[in-house]
């Protein structure tokens, strides 16, 4: 049996559950979609990462199944970044490309510290730096590839930079004591995110980063249009058939 941790720990495990919990479901309505074969399977192993991930953290803070399946919508902590539509292929990797390089760092943080959350960052790290670097790979091949494939990764980095700015804004529960510095992880980010961009020939959004507007509210349980329907289709089954077991 899991033991009870305080209200700031379950409401920082909630937040960074969710992130996965979310982002997971929207890789996983890639199954029979995907362009190539290959594609199918890297996209549902990442999902498959994600879920294991948002397991762990939803049960730091109670019941994974009550917290995935049985809260309403406002009650969710995730990034609206991670919500965002799957779209073409182009627009999931920069969704990809955006938060793995910010999960990468911020879990790299967390497991050189001795936190609550570092023995899970110490078994995740490995995992997330795939994640990082499929996306990067795919983002060079789209950006230097052909003429529509530039355009595509193009649309779909200025589609979401926006989105990025909610992720440097601090965790509650998550400080110096857990080995997180959100200035250096903001920095970070901003450095390896660009250093792709420019490799791939894209050229890299103006936006949050720059003082423009910035969305994002999504850790304060407000999401996009979307979200309510993709957390519709997610819930469905377990409401449908409260208690059911197979």
């Amino acid at each position: 049996m899991t033991a009870p941790v305080s209200t700031t720990t379950a409401a920082t495990a909630i937040a960074l559950g969710d992130d996965a919990l979310v982002l997971s479901h929207r890789l996983g309505e890639w199954a029979g979609h995907a362009p190539v074969l290959e594609e199918e399977v890297a996209l549902a192993n990442i999902a498959l990462d994600l879920l294991g991930q948002a397991r762990i953290l939803l049960s730091m803070a109670g019941d994974e199944d009550e917290l995935a399946y049985l809260r309403e919508e406002r009650a969710f902590r995730n990034l609206q970044l991670v919500e965002q539509p799957n779209g073409d292929f182009a627009h999931t990797i920069a969704r990809q490309l955006c938060f793995s390089t910010y999960q990468s760092l911020l879990y790299g943080q967390l497991a050189s510290g001795d936190g609550a959350f570092a023995p899970l960052a110490a078994k995740a790290v490995k995992e997330v730096a795939y994640h990082q670097d499929h996306a990067e790979q795919w983002t060079l091949r789209l950006g230097d590839g052909t003429a529509e494939s530039h355009e595509r990764m193009q649309r779909g980095l200025d589609a979401l930079w926006r989105f990025t700015g909610e992720m440097f804004q601090p965790v509650e529960g998550l400080g110096e004591s857990d080995g997180v510095s959100w200035a250096a992880l903001h920095e970070g980010w901003t450095e390896s995110v660009t250093a792709v961009i420019e490799k791939a020939t894209l050229t890299v959004p103006s936006g949050p980063q720059e003082g423009a507007w910035t969305a994002g509210a999504g850790r304060q349980g407000l999401h996009t249009e979307s979200f309510g329907r993709m957390l519709a289709e997610m819930q469905h089954l377990h409401r449908s058939h409260p208690g059911a077991s197979w």
